[in-house]
């Protein structure tokens, strides 16, 4: 491991944005990890930790170190008839822990697939999809305190799991590293089809669910038919948070909109942001080197050469005329830097 300076960031974030970072670490060991914390460069400046570096939008060159987490391995650490405990590191790709889930025949993520990112940073989202999260299936996080360099095991609790939220998200935020998680999956069939569109897709291509795989393998077909490609245009995928509202303001909504859609869970109404988004008329804008999808209004893109600072700007501009017409707030999904 070696500190690189003035490292151009380009390639390791999914929009696409071309900021550089003053010092730059690769870490591919836990003893890699004892040593940064060790250096002056990690110690006295501002810390990013990176994973796929889909689910950040850079606004600036970073003045501190970023730090890339290249963690891997995946193992089981025990079983019995009914359950798995299966342990990955950081660092490794989440859509390949999936597939390893998946082809060992095992239930619980495969609703999960497709979904871009590293494992570290699925619990610090608390990631979800189709009608799972990852809530559902965690035991827990290990982490290293970034100031102590002590390793500490966070049960499920304590990572205070939230819609797309955590703990490492908010008030431990660059805190901690989070080095792998572990997941307790299902050997027996256990399969979730009831989100709308996956039901509809399983129906219309007339899938009999036999295995996880057939589960996975539908994700994939519909995440692919909607979301565009970072390598062709730049993007982080769903940009806002769905809306959260009480059932009385929810009530409201629908005398005023009643088609509108939303769905109920727990006293709460989640409103779909793209569909907010799209009733507002920003599904396919475009102006200059920045716009919204043309088939997902929750994607906003970099057609080529954008700033960070120019996707803000459009996210505002989205945030506000949301405001103006429904009275609901839109919040960022992903992290601004």
């Amino acid at each position: 491991m070696k500190i690189q300076k003035n490292y151009n960031l380009f390639k390791l974030n999914t929009f696409g944005i071309k900021v550089k970072a003053k010092f730059f670490a690769e870490v591919k060991s836990e003893n890699d990890l004892k040593k940064l914390f060790s250096l002056p460069e990690f110690r006295q400046n501002k810390k990013v930790f990176l994973g796929g570096g889909s689910n950040i939008l850079f606004t600036k060159n970073l003045a501190g170190i970023v730090v890339l987490n290249k963690l891997k391995g995946i193992e089981i650490l025990r079983e019995n008839s009914k359950t798995v405990l299966i342990r990955s590191m950081g660092g490794e790709v989440w859509h390949n822990l999936v597939m390893f889930a998946v082809n060992s025949g095992y239930w619980g993520i495969e609703n999960l697939a497709f979904i871009p990112g590293t494992v570290g940073a699925a619990p610090m989202q608390n990631i979800g999809a189709y009608g799972v999260g990852l809530r559902d299936v965690l035991e827990n996080v290990e982490a290293y305190d970034v100031a102590t360099g002590a390793k500490k095991v966070f049960s499920k609790k304590e990572c205070e799991l939230g819609y797309r939220d955590s703990v490492f998200k908010n008030k431990l935020k660059n805190r901690y590293f989070i080095s792998a998680i572990t997941l307790k999956l299902n050997k027996k069939k256990k399969k979730n089809v009831s989100y709308k569109a996956l039901k509809e897709h399983l129906e219309k291509n007339k899938i009999e669910v036999k295995g996880p795989k057939d589960i996975s393998d539908a994700v994939i077909s519909i995440r692919r038919s909607k979301l565009p490609d970072p390598k062709i245009i730049g993007n982080a995928g769903s940009f806002f948070k769905n809306v959260l509202v009480p059932l009385p303001k929810l009530g409201e909504l629908l005398q005023a909109y009643p088609n509108l859609p939303y769905f109920e869970e727990n006293g709460i109404a989640k409103i779909p942001a793209g569909w907010l988004i799209e009733q507002c008329g920003w599904k396919g804008y475009k102006a200059g080197n920045v716009g919204v999808h043309e088939k997902h209004a929750l994607v906003l893109v970099n057609y080529g050469g954008a700033t960070g600072k120019e996707i803000i700007g459009l996210a505002n501009k989205i945030v506000t005329s949301v405001k103006e017409k429904f009275g609901l707030e839109l919040a960022p999904e992903i992290n601004i830097v």
